[in-house]
């Protein structure tokens, strides 16, 4: 482990305390998920030589807290009777055919990089974000412990793909109503538990004893690391040493998961564009807050090296009463009016910049929620929960994008063409990281192994 505290040993010490041998002992650092315990500059040097690329295949998922209504956001029913359509209309994007919201303005601009998914069926009726993160419907059986969330299956199945970042972070808030958190690892234990940097969870931002808050402190951290440098350079400790000791240690003396978690490294206006918001303001107090800048993090953090990232962005359960600062309104309309704007600009933002940063093929994005919207308008000015259909927003990972994907009836009260499942959504994202769910398993507490994704999970021919 990488030490910035004196050390005893007396035989060619640095001036900081180092030894010329522990300095070269210093990619002996015990590889994630290796048993082997490989050093750090023999996986630099394996990875080399597998001709990996530099930007692994990834996914961000973003869960709508509460379940959007699909009806006025990307599934709209001009047609229908006024207390079915609502109030917004549909508008054209830059595929023929293809119409969402009026509000999503600079979503229409990129519907060629999109699909719609208007059909995804099998949801559960309650408040429960399981479904969203494994894919399994939580009244169903489960095996002791529980399923373990996509995250933590990818965690398992393909490990790390860098280093220097855990291969699942979860950007998730930790909300009050339980059930709009998500499951954790299941029965795959916590060492497939996402790493959390968010909200009180900061205390698991410790990496060899270094905490976020002297990661943040430049002063003390970078004096460190500034005076090991210098007795490097000094005492030429680093010549005769390969390319990849030298990549190690350079990967060993910075903090990449962190800055990538510090947006004041990013461009200003790169920021701006994805907007902002109060991570403080839990909207409606138990749902997750309006943060833009989460979708802008975990960007970075893909870039870091990271497979998967989560997030939960705003709540979505409008059945009417109060808008997010708590003024009566007793509309849900008056809510959509406040959120889609917002959501159009930090979702266009994410998708723009994957593709200017030539990050699109690898990474995939998923947005979604428990369940759809009732097609009647309630008498409180609202829609209510609605398992019967539900609809998903995909982006990215080097798929056929530029579509919708099913079809509802003339209320968007049932799917009646193309029924698409979780689990195929999943299998999809899977194959898009390299891994067969035909033929991969993980096994559960009682060594029985399971399969990552129900059978219905089967890889969805129109985006592969």
């Amino acid at each position: 482990m990488l030490s910035l505290t004196a050390q005893n040993d007396q035989s060619g010490r640095l001036s900081n305390g180092f030894s010329r041998r522990s300095l070269l002992n210093i990619g002996t650092l015990a590889a994630m998920g290796t048993a082997g315990g490989w050093s750090l500059p023999s996986l630099l040097r394996a990875e080399e030589s597998a001709g990996k690329k530099k930007n692994p295949k990834s996914v961000i998922m973003i869960y709508l807290v509460g379940g959007p209504p699909h009806q006025d956001m990307f599934d709209l029913k001009p047609e229908a009777p006024k207390e079915f359509a609502g109030p917004w209309k549909p508008i054209a994007t830059n595929v023929p055919g293809m119409e969402i919201c009026e509000a999503f303005p600079k979503l229409a601009t990129m519907g060629d990089k999109l699909t719609i998914i208007r059909s995804l069926v099998g949801n559960q009726a309650d408040h429960d974000a399981v479904q969203v993160f494994n894919g399994r419907d939580p009244k169903k059986p489960k095996p002791s412990g529980g399923w373990p969330q996509f995250g933590s299956m990818v965690s398992n199945v393909l490990g790390s793909a860098a280093p220097t970042a855990p291969p699942f972070v979860s950007l998730c808030y930790p909300c009050t109503h339980g059930p709009y958190n998500e499951p954790g690892p299941g029965f795959l234990g916590t060492s497939h538990a996402p790493f959390r940097p968010m909200g009180p969870t900061k205390e698991d931002m410790v990496l060899n004893g270094v905490s976020l808050e002297r990661l943040a402190d430049r002063k003390s951290l970078l004096k460190s690391v500034d005076q090991l440098r210098r007795d490097i350079d000094a005492t030429m400790t680093m010549t005769g040493m390969d390319t990849f000791t030298e990549q190690a240690m350079g990967l060993l003396t910075s903090s990449r998961l962190a800055e990538a978690l510090d947006l004041s490294k990013e461009d200003p206006a790169v920021v701006a564009r994805y907007g902002t918001g109060n991570p403080k303001i839990f909207i409606d107090a138990n749902g997750a807050p309006r943060v833009p800048q989460s979708l802008l993090v975990a960007r970075r953090l893909i870039e870091a090296g990271v497979r998967v990232v989560t997030l939960n962005y705003s709540k979505w359960d409008w059945h009417g009463g109060t808008n997010a600062e708590g003024r009566a309104n007793n509309s849900i309309f008056v809510r959509e009016q406040e959120d889609f704007p917002v959501f159009d600009q930090c979702v266009s933002a994410l998708i723009e910049d994957l593709h200017q940063r030539g990050l699109s093929d690898d990474c995939a994005v998923v947005i979604w929620g428990e369940f759809g919207r009732t097609p009647k308008i309630s008498n409180i000015v609202g829609r209510d929960h609605w398992p019967q259909v539900n609809c998903a927003l995909m982006a990215g990972g080097g798929m056929r994008h530029g579509q919708v994907i099913g079809a509802t009836d003339r209320i968007a009260g049932e799917a009646i063409a193309r029924p698409v499942t979780f689990g195929e959504v999943y299998a999809t994202l899977f194959h898009h990281l390299g891994v067969r769910v035909e033929q991969t398993t993980i096994l559960d507490n009682n060594g029985r192994p399971q399969y990552l994704v129900e059978d219905s999970g089967k890889i969805m021919p129109e985006l592969v």
